[in-house]
């Protein structure tokens, strides 16, 4: 039976209850500390916008070593309803380890049955499933070399704030995404919005750099991901990262609090065949103006 978004919020606080009486200690699990009170308050009004979707870290200590794997958890508002997004992540690995354990476990879940909560299922299986990958990329690289093709996944995360104005951050949103090949855009002003496309794994790191460690007025509104057996460069829908400024209107006083022109922001998205997501960040369907 369809769950409501408020029943898939209530099953995610439950789970995250659990797993935070299974790793008890500091570090162990890493979560924003308004997450859970932002789904609470959603939850006794959901008359409101929706929160962020919960995002967290579990920190995994795998075989006799106790090599340290750690596994991301994103979750769509209509988790169990539909699949998390889940990424394990070692210094242990190679990049083509990383990419195998990941196609492994992504397998793994979409085998459980529809509609079940399965981080918990998840975090079990990277502990008895981890250690074969981590034997192997002690292998020399002439032999990672030789192994199997590893189909690869574009990820694409587009992420909302209720403005970006400093400079400073700006300066951080550049250069992170410089450093991890990644392409897209920022839309400085109010509302402000970023666009990242490239390997998960780099994705995954810029939202954990930009965000950490006071952020607090920025969500994940959408995630693409898109698999292919060649190059994702054939996928990007951006050349480079790209610096987006509109006209803008309202006070540029000592506030600077003014806001981008969404009917050109539109535009720009629907020659980037990404009109779609104008809905998923404003909640509202985009209209062009007649000019």
């Amino acid at each position: 039976m369809a769950l409501t978004v408020k029943e898939c919020l209530e099953l995610q606080l439950l789970e995250v209850e659990m797993l935070l009486s299974m790793f008890p200690k500091r570090g162990e699990l890493s979560l924003d500390a308004d997450a859970v009170p932002s789904i609470q308050r959603y939850l006794r009004n959901a008359d409101g916008a929706l929160p962020p979707q919960l995002e967290y870290r579990i920190a995994l200590d795998v075989g006799e070593a106790k090599v340290k794997v750690e596994l991301q958890v994103l979750l769509p508002h209509m988790y169990p309803q539909v699949a998390p997004q889940l990424f394990a992540r070692s210094d242990a690995l190679h990049r083509q380890q990383q990419l195998q354990l990941n196609t492994h476990l992504a397998s793994h879940i979409s085998s459980l049955d529809s509609g079940d909560l399965c981080v918990c299922e998840a975090v079990q299986w990277v502990k008895d499933n981890s250690l074969p990958f981590l034997e192997n990329s002690k292998a020399s690289p002439e032999c990672a070399s030789e192994e199997v093709r590893v189909k690869e996944m574009l990820h694409r995360m587009w992420i909302y704030s209720h403005h970006i104005y400093r400079q400073e951050l700006r300066k951080k949103i550049f250069d992170c995404a410089k450093k991890l090949n990644l392409t897209g855009f920022c839309l400085t002003g109010k509302p402000g919005v970023i666009c990242v496309e490239g390997l998960r794994e780099n994705c995954e790191e810029f939202w954990r750099v930009i965000r950490y460690p006071n952020w607090k007025h920025i969500s994940c509104k959408h995630v693409e991901n898109i698999e292919t057996e060649g190059s994702i460069e054939n996928l990007r829908l951006f050349h480079s990262f790209e610096d987006l400024q509109f006209q803008a209107h309202g006070d540029y006083g000592l506030r600077n609090d003014y806001h981008m022109d969404l009917g050109q922001f539109l535009e720009f998205l629907k020659q980037h065949q990404s009109g779609h997501i104008f809905q998923m960040l404003f909640g509202v369907e985009g209209k062009l103006s007649d000019n």
